[in-house]
């Protein structure tokens, strides 16, 4: 009976989006993933990944990718490189970063919300390992870590090699969620990587004057009037009590 009601609740409420294949999100999603082409101030190089989050040229990655960085452009995949990125923002806090190349019209990603994600959710991952630009990898998110400074890394399943730092990790509805930046090497260390949640991009994007792509649970852009806000935030707390729900239920 409890399950009967529960179903009958998604019904009348709505499921939330529907998912996409992998094929369809990485078709979607390529052309916003690159390749970050870095010359170090000690002279080295080094090549990580990122991804467009401003039609006007804001591109996303790992802090560590673009620090101490003396030149940085961007590689497409298409083939085209940009002119010199500059560096917009660095996060306080988490291994993130934000630059800019002179664009217009970029494609680009949507954000998800992070509060959101679960441990076993499904999870896709595009991006550049040792530079083999767009190789797409699937897995899951395998926890949800709170360090003792509060701050919240997604430990994934998904592989990530070297070039990889920066690369979106995708929801099942395409939204991007996460940002790769770490795993843990060693003999006997398998698939143990983690990423920072899309949330604090947002926070970053929106601290330098931009308002990204950002999708609510149901997989619509968040809306920006009072009362669209005021239906977001029920929409959110809805979401909350199924899942509540059907943890009840199980």
């Amino acid at each position: 009976m409890k399950r009967l009601l529960v179903i009958l609740l998604v019904l009348l409420f709505g499921a939330g989006a529907f998912a996409k294949t992998r094929v369809e999100i990485a078709e979607e999603n390529s052309p916003a993933i690159v390749a970050i082409n870095v010359l170090k101030k000690d002279g080295t190089t080094f090549t990580g990944t990122g991804f467009v989050v401003s039609e006007d040229g804001v591109i996303a990655t790992s802090r560590h990718v673009v620090q101490d960085a003396m030149y940085v452009n961007i590689t497409f995949n298409t083939g085209a490189i940009s002119g010199e990125a500059a560096l917009l923002d660095i996060a306080p806090n988490v291994d993130l970063a934000i630059v800019k190349i002179g664009a217009r019209h970029l494609p680009t990603v949507v954000l998800g919300d992070s509060d959101f994600v679960l441990p076993g959710q499904d999870i896709t991952v595009i991006g550049n390992p040792r530079r083999l630009h767009n190789t797409v990898t699937s897995g899951l998110i395998s926890q949800v870590r709170r360090k003792s400074d509060g701050v919240i890394w997604h430990q994934i399943s998904a592989p990530i090699s070297p070039s990889s730092s920066g690369s979106p990790v995708f929801n099942e509805q395409g939204q991007v969620i996460s940002v790769a930046f770490s795993s843990y090497q060693g003999e006997g260390n398998q698939n143990l990587n983690f990423s920072v949640p899309s949330n604090y991009l947002v926070r970053l994007l929106q601290k330098n004057g931009y308002t990204p792509a950002v999708a609510s649970p149901e997989g619509q852009e968040v809306p920006q009037t009072l009362w669209d806000r005021i239906t977001a935030h029920l929409q959110k707390s809805w979401q909350i009590t199924k899942r509540l729900f059907a943890r009840l239920t199980q």
